[in-house]
């Protein structure tokens, strides 16, 4: 199932989890949990747009719970530090984490040996927020649009490079499905993280880059980069006159950075619901949603088995193109 198709059903499934918010509707176990704070694993440092996420509802979350959320930062190897963390957690509903695409899709493919399985040793409890990213070329590239890029880059042969915020990341796998889906050659460039690689293709060192829009701001309005498009499904609402890569001649391409609540496997059933009902309901606060608008990102929410569907789908989805590419990471 693609999220984005089924986009229409999460209204119906926001207002079913809603529901279940009320404590009288839930079974014996979900109604006594929390009795001691909460522990979320972020595995991203503090300040990071994960770290935003959770602590914005934690106020709700303690309000609901009658217990405070406790963050701790897990940073490192890609994510997966963090998530084993939460893997390996007693599975009673105190150790929840914020897992993103690399350490949940990506990582079992890019991994000779994960220390966990994300699909066996972790539950999907919510979407939380999603984010597509934009594409930037110089700003005097000859293109103006990515028909053009697309074009210029098939008329350079093996010429082209691009730039990435690192291996393995959002940034280079969406670069690899516009490649493939599109059928230019460019070279792979990695940086570590969104100013080098951003640096990069203002100084014409490689020529293109796709990453999230507010890592780019400074630069496109110093009138050194211009961006072609962006990698959702619908024009993004901040920017409605970027066309989408769908819009240049590529039905169908949707490429997000995602991200969500999960707990260690072997958890409660109804405590996963109890959950997943308070978070949707943290979410749908003004001051939550105006918070994640300023930080680009576009509201989740919908029920656990939703969340698993979009899982799945992506993990068949970008499976394909990590192992078309030959990326590794050990």
């Amino acid at each position: 199932m693609n999220f984005h198709a089924s986009k229409r059903q999460l209204s119906k499934v926001l207002m079913a989890a809603l529901s279940l918010s009320a404590l009288g509707a839930l079974p014996v176990a979900a109604q006594s949990w929390p009795d001691k704070p909460v522990r979320v694993v972020v595995p991203a440092p503090a300040g990071s747009s994960l770290d935003v996420i959770v602590r914005s509802m934690g106020e709700t979350l303690k309000a609901r719970w009658g217990q405070p959320l406790v963050v701790e930062n897990k940073p490192g190897a890609g994510g997966t530090i963090g998530m084993d963390a939460v893997a390996k957690a007693a599975p009673d509903g105190y150790t929840l984490g914020i897992g993103f695409n690399g350490p949940i899709a990506f990582g079992p493919f890019m991994f000779k040996k994960m220390p966990y399985d994300p699909a066996k040793d972790l539950l999907p409890i919510i979407l939380t927020t999603s984010q597509p990213n934009v594409m930037a070329v110089p700003a005097n590239h000859p293109a103006n649009n990515l028909r053009e890029f697309v074009a210029w880059a098939k008329s350079q042969g093996n010429k082209v490079s691009y730039a990435s915020v690192g291996l393995g990341s959002s940034s280079h796998l969406s670069m690899e499905l516009l490649k493939s889906t599109a059928g230019f050659e460019a070279t792979h460039v990695p940086f570590n993280g969104s100013p080098p690689a951003a640096l990069s293709v203002a100084q014409g060192e490689t020529q293109a880059l796709m990453t999230v829009e507010p890592a780019l701001l400074a630069l496109v309005q110093g009138g050194r980069l211009k961006l072609l498009t962006v990698t959702s499904p619908q024009r993004l609402a901040a920017r409605p006159d970027l066309p989408t890569v769908a819009e240049a001649g590529f039905p169908g391409f949707d490429a997000l950075a995602w991200n969500g609540l999960f707990a260690p496997a072997g958890t409660s059933a109804d405590i996963v619901k109890r959950i997943n009902a308070d978070v949707n309901a943290a979410m749908a606060e003004p001051a939550f949603k105006q918070n994640m608008a300023k930080q680009g990102l576009i509201l989740g929410g919908g029920s656990p088995e939703l969340f698993k569907s979009f899982i799945d789908s992506e993990s068949r989805k970008w499976g394909g193109i990590i192992t078309k590419a030959g990326i590794k990471l050990d």
